[in-house]
């Protein structure tokens, strides 16, 4: 009993006991072990912060032995703005920025298909001009009319040309000549319509042709063009074939001749409109010219 009121007078004369201090984060000192055992392993210690750069983002392990951080890699310029034009800053890793609509192979439309074609020229010329643009100054007519079409005076034109090209063909001629008038005016109308849409089945093999052998025209003023090319070439024979008849010695000549003023129009026009050399230009109208030598020209068909 006494040693038991001994020890317990000791334990209240005690002072009481403080808690154990907490140390600082990541320098807490190892446990106190009683005497004989082994301590404890320290703590191990939280690693360190990577360095950071100069506006706080930490360092990456550079592969190709040049340290720098991300926001350091090769600055682009912002959307839209180009900078895409030079390949001295298509390095590894980096994505080079192009605006929209910029050529990235610097390769023009060679690879882009269906592209649209060069600008215009000039601007759309007026009829009066227009016509007489194909007879005396073709070349820069047939490039500056490229990407318009000319339905209007293509078809007026033809149409009126059809009208007097009944009276170019003796058999026709005399036909017309001989019957009444309410029966003259219906095949001269039909003559009319029958060689617009001859113009333009014509016209259309001509774009088709170009087309194949690389040419990159439209469809709309090529054939407008070739419709105005056949009417006004023939004009001079038609003319005379009207008096003089179609089996005249001259007219004859004369229309051999405009023949072949009507195939340098046609490989005019088909190499200014589709961007092609004379010769897969001439070989392009060739349909074309045969069609207009067997049908006019020498009236065999």
């Amino acid at each position: 009993m006494a040693g038991f009121r001994i020890g317990r007078g000791r334990d209240n004369n005690r002072a009481p006991q403080q808690p154990p201090r907490q140390q600082p984060y990541g320098q807490q000192q190892p446990q106190q072990t009683p005497y004989g055992q082994q301590p404890y392993p320290p703590q191990q210690q939280w690693p360190q912060q990577p360095a950071v750069g100069d506006h706080g983002e930490p360092e990456y392990f550079d592969p190709y032995g040049q340290q720098h951080a991300p926001h350091q890699a090769q600055q682009q310029p912002p959307y839209g703005q180009g900078g895409g034009g030079s390949y001295a800053n298509d390095n590894p890793g980096h994505t080079q920025v192009f605006a929209y609509g910029e050529d990235p192979y610097g390769q023009g439309a060679t690879y882009h298909a269906g592209a649209a074609t060069a600008a215009p020229t000039g601007p759309r010329l007026p009829w009066k001009e227009l016509l007489r643009g194909i007879v005396m100054r073709p070349g820069p007519t047939f490039l500056q009319m490229r990407d318009y079409a000319v339905w209007g005076p293509a078809l007026i034109v033809t149409f009126l040309y059809g009208l007097l090209a009944v009276f170019g063909f003796d058999d026709a001629r005399k036909d017309v000549m001989d019957a009444t008038l309410a029966n003259a005016v219906p095949i001269v109308l039909s003559a009319g319509v029958a060689f617009v849409i001859c113009g333009l089945i014509l016209g259309g093999v001509t774009h088709t042709l170009a087309r194949q052998m690389g040419g990159d025209g439209a469809w709309q003023p090529t054939v407008g063009l070739s419709m105005l090319v056949m009417s006004i070439t023939d004009a001079p024979r038609l003319l005379f074939a009207v008096f003089l008849g179609g089996d005249n010695m001259f007219v004859q000549v004369l229309g051999w001749a405009t023949w072949v003023a009507a195939g340098a129009l046609f490989t005019s026009l088909v190499s200014k409109s589709h961007d092609l050399p004379w010769p897969k230009a001439l070989g392009a109208s060739a349909i074309q010219l045969i069609a207009l030598l067997s049908i006019i020209k020498l009236g065999t068909l």
